[in-house]
């Protein structure tokens, strides 16, 4: 896996993004005390708020900023965001009212949903084999996994010698080696034979091909799965650790910690377990996992436990959903590949982008409102809606005969299983088709 590291480039994409979730990942910690120490035992309903507020800004923002930055030179893209983020990770240790958090999250948000996509869709540009890509995915993975184990540690640490607004610098200063090691990068080139498409035309291509492509309908079901047991965690962590056990600010962070150490003991075996299954199936037993620690979230919020063993299956719970999690996302991106064309990869990736955290404006109203007044029934809603959401993808699968697809050994991309995914020529001429750089069904069409 650490192979793909030999490409210099990709190495130092790799690192600004370790950087920069290092610091998103002290952001975490610190908007849930923050949010603590504003509105106390309301705290879930504050912080669900605006995690809603930041979905509305990837899914409001994302398309938009992509087709407004389509023509723009990346890197400049990737530095102006990193910057705009530094920015307001400096303002925020000064906010001391639940509006100001909601602003400030929302353009923090907006730039984030204009780094992300736009960073995502370089990588089968600088790797452009598909077994190095597979490689590139699991350890993109990893790092978010890392991050999710490391930053609530090295958070906990901080915290026994200054306070939580002290995180914010952390954050700021991850952006910042970011946006320098982006500066230092060499990107590859824009091709200069992209269709010059108008705004208005390139607005909706993403979708377009989302529209087209059974593999990524499959993909917007497993969304919801994983925005389900996502949102839980997010949200609810400092409920649970602050108001329910009554538990230090460490407590949160070891919670989150569990998080992430479920998703990188997944994350880092995922490569061999595509290689045997297949995305589709890696991706179906994912959303399986995410349901059965959902399932234990409920037992812990329906069930009186002790504060001692209330915690430890929690923790269990989170280390369940964290490796669920990770068995979804972690090879989705090879589904995107397959379906999208150099020319509409950013569009492709923003339109997922934007799709999958829409599925968040509805989970985190659930967990953050909801939870409000009664974790139990917030738990209980959740573990509903990620159990549709997981038979209808496993129906849908099955219907479309997604499973026959490719695996990650085999230098086809794993996508529909379909002639288009063993003809690249395929996805070319449907992206020149009616000018629209459509994405193709199950049948190459």
């Amino acid at each position: 896996m650490l192979r793909v590291l030999r490409n210099g480039t990709y190495a130092k994409l790799f690192s600004a993004q370790v950087i920069a979730l290092l610091g998103t990942g002290l952001l975490t910690v610190a908007l849930g005390l923050l949010a603590f120490d504003i509105a106390g035992a309301a705290a879930g309903s504050v912080l669900g708020t605006a995690l809603t507020i930041k979905m509305v800004a990837y899914v409001g923002v994302a398309p938009l900023i992509a087709a407004v930055v389509d023509r723009l030179p990346k890197k400049a893209v990737l530095i102006f965001a990193d910057l705009i983020r530094l920015a307001i990770a400096l303002l925020l240790p000064f906010v001391t009212e639940t509006w100001q958090l909601y602003l400030l999250v929302f353009v923090l948000q907006s730039a984030s949903a204009t780094f992300t996509p736009a960073f995502q869709s370089l990588i089968p540009s600088v790797l452009p084999k598909p077994d190095e890509y597979t490689r590139a995915l699991s350890l993109s993975r990893a790092a978010y996994d890392l991050e999710a184990l490391l930053s609530p540690v090295i958070a906990a640490a901080l915290l026994t010698v200054a306070g939580y607004s002290d995180l914010f610098a952390g954050t700021a200063i991850g952006f910042a080696g970011s946006a320098l090691l982006v500066l230092l990068s060499a990107l590859p080139a824009r091709t200069g034979h992209e269709p010059a498409l108008p705004f208005w035309q390139r607005l909706p291509l993403g979708m377009k091909v989302f529209a087209r492509t059974p593999t990524l309908r499959f993909l917007m079901l497993t969304n919801i799965v994983v925005a389900a047991g996502t949102a839980i965690v997010l949200v609810n962590s400092v409920v649970y650790t602050r108001g329910v056990f009554g538990l230090g600010d460490q407590a949160l962070a070891l919670a989150l910690a569990c998080y992430g150490t479920g998703s990188l003991a997944v994350a880092v075996n995922v490569p061999r377990l595509v290689a045997r299954l297949g995305v589709i199936r890696t991706m179906t037993t994912g959303s399986a996992v995410v349901v059965a620690g959902l399932v234990a979230a409920v037992g812990v919020s329906a069930i009186a436990l002790p504060n001692t063993a209330g915690l430890v299956v929690l923790l269990g719970a989170w280390i369940v959903l964290g490796m669920g999690t990770s068995l979804v996302n972690t090879p989705s991106s090879r589904l995107l590949a397959d379906a999208s064309t150099p020319a509409n990869r950013n569009l492709v990736y923003s339109a997922q982008f934007a799709l999958s955290h829409a599925c968040f404006l509805v989970t985190y109203p659930i967990a953050g409102w909801l939870g409000a007044a009664s974790l139990a029934g917030a738990a209980i809603a959740l573990t509903v809606l990620a159990t549709a959401a997981g038979l209808a993808a496993f129906v849908y699968a099955r219907a479309h005969r997604l499973h026959r697809h490719a695996t990650a050994g085999e230098d086809a991309p794993v996508g529909s299983g379909s002639r288009a995914s063993r003809r690249p020529a395929t996805d070319s001429a449907c992206a020149r088709r009616s000018a629209g750089l459509r994405g193709v069904d199950s049948r190459g069409r």
